[in-house]
């Protein structure tokens, strides 16, 4: 099962989701800022990586997860997958899309904005973590949600493909560090669309 978390940018709430889901960020507990930004795409991924699809690892059922933007057409990308998945004979039990948009509050619509659009991180980055903390829970409540669903985590699996929407990688960090990913574990999967086919 390919779990697939997307949302506006790629750069806050699908990534602290998809950190989540792999336990890299707590269910108990709403991490810190250093936290938030010690996440290789947290606040990084930049417009002409929009579209791509990033492999953040595999949970303890054995799911891959990913995550991607597709700016503000979800039923784009929605539409794309089945369409795809038809031609190119990809199962409806192979995939789920998660959009995560939902879950997004003001602050961090603003915050992001100012962070990745006008390139004001100082004020933009901490001010969209705020954001993403006062949202976290129902971030978790959410990933929580997606696992009961692919199952796989101690019970008989149910691998159905289902929408369940509810509403830097590929660059140097802004600060001008670039993001070590052999430290992080993180990967890169290009080109994006339907990479996950290839045998292993």
């Amino acid at each position: 099962m390919k779990i697939i978390y997307h949302c506006y940018g790629g750069a806050h709430s699908s990534v602290t989701a998809a950190a989540i889901h792999l336990g890299i960020f707590p269910e108990d507990r709403i991490p810190s800022r250093e936290e938030f930004w010690a996440v290789p795409l947290y606040d990084r991924q930049e417009a002409d990586e929009h579209g791509h699809f990033f492999f953040v690892g595999k949970d303890k059922a054995g799911h891959e997860v990913f995550l991607t933007a597709r700016r503000s057409h979800p039923e784009i990308l929605e539409n794309m997958f089945e369409s795809l998945a038809g031609i190119f004979g990809v199962t409806p039990d192979d995939y789920y899309l998660v959009n995560v948009m939902g879950k997004v509050n003001l602050t961090m619509k603003l915050g992001g904005f100012l962070s990745r659009r006008w390139r004001f991180i100082r004020v933009g980055r901490p001010l969209v973590t705020r954001g993403t903390q006062a949202a976290y829970f129902q971030m978790v409540k959410l990933v929580q949600r997606v696992k009961s669903k692919v199952g796989g985590y101690g019970e008989n699996p149910i691998l159905q493909r289902q929408h369940l929407s509810t509403c830097c990688f590929g660059g140097s960090d802004p600060y001008g560090k670039s993001a070590d990913r052999e430290k992080t574990g993180w990967q890169f999967l290009e080109p994006a669309v339907f990479e996950f086919q290839r045998k292993r």
